[in-house]
């Protein structure tokens, strides 16, 4: 076993290498596989290593929620505050999250929400990132001058309409998505986006070629 202050640490890997690797299993095969004996097989480090960063199975899974909670719904919620002079510039704020999984990632989504069906726990989190996300678009509207009713209907409608689409596991071609954007933006806003905001967007999310939701 390597000592010293200069050791090498893969016998035992580290927390976010276990973290990293229960993540691929959630997203390969649900919650079920997440489980301590294949994650040393993949880090291929010793089973009893896993307990260097972690008391048991289930404080593993407490910090997939965390990780999944920090990254979707704080991701999300930045991009409701960011600057933006107008609402349709805001609303555009909030599709990168849809463009760019650095910023939401709905695979992770999907696969948590799959994991809610089986566990309580994970369903009560999930309610409440629902509330929180679906808030945050609402202040967002606010903050332009909508009033709250209205404010929360749209927040609602954009919130519901993306988690359809990652629930409905729908794939568009980047060309596709972009062409729709702008119809999106002013349906969502009553206000159409200036060519301005879809370019400075646009140029954003060029690299991608197919948007997965």
């Amino acid at each position: 076993m390597p000592t010293g202050n200069g050791r090498n640490t893969k016998w035992k890997g580290s927390r976010e290498a276990w973290l990293d690797a229960a993540f691929e299993l959630l997203l390969e095969s649900g919650v079920d596989s997440v489980r301590i004996q294949p994650l040393a097989k993949r880090l291929d480090v010793s089973r009893t290593s896993f307990y260097w960063f972690f008391k048991d199975r289930e404080a593993l899974l407490d910090a997939l929620v965390e990780r999944w909670r920090e990254k979707n719904t704080q991701g999300l919620v930045r991009q409701t505050e960011a600057y933006a002079e107008s609402i349709t510039e805001a609303i555009l704020n909030v599709f990168d999250c849809w463009l760019d999984p650095r910023l939401f990632d709905s695979q992770l989504e999907f696969a948590m929400r799959s994991w809610a069906l089986q566990s309580e726990e994970v369903a009560r989190e999930i309610d409440s990132a629902d509330e929180s996300r679906i808030e945050a678009l609402a202040r967002m509207f606010e903050r332009f001058g909508f009033e709250p009713l209205a404010a929360n209907v749209r927040g609602r409608t954009i919130y519901l309409t993306q988690i359809g689409y990652i629930t409905m596991k729908t794939q568009e071609a980047l060309e596709v998505r972009m062409r729709r954007i702008p119809a999106y933006v002013e349906i969502f806003t009553g206000q159409a986006p200036q060519a301005r905001e879809l370019q400075r967007f646009q140029a954003r999310h060029g690299g991608a070629r197919e948007v997965a939701t």
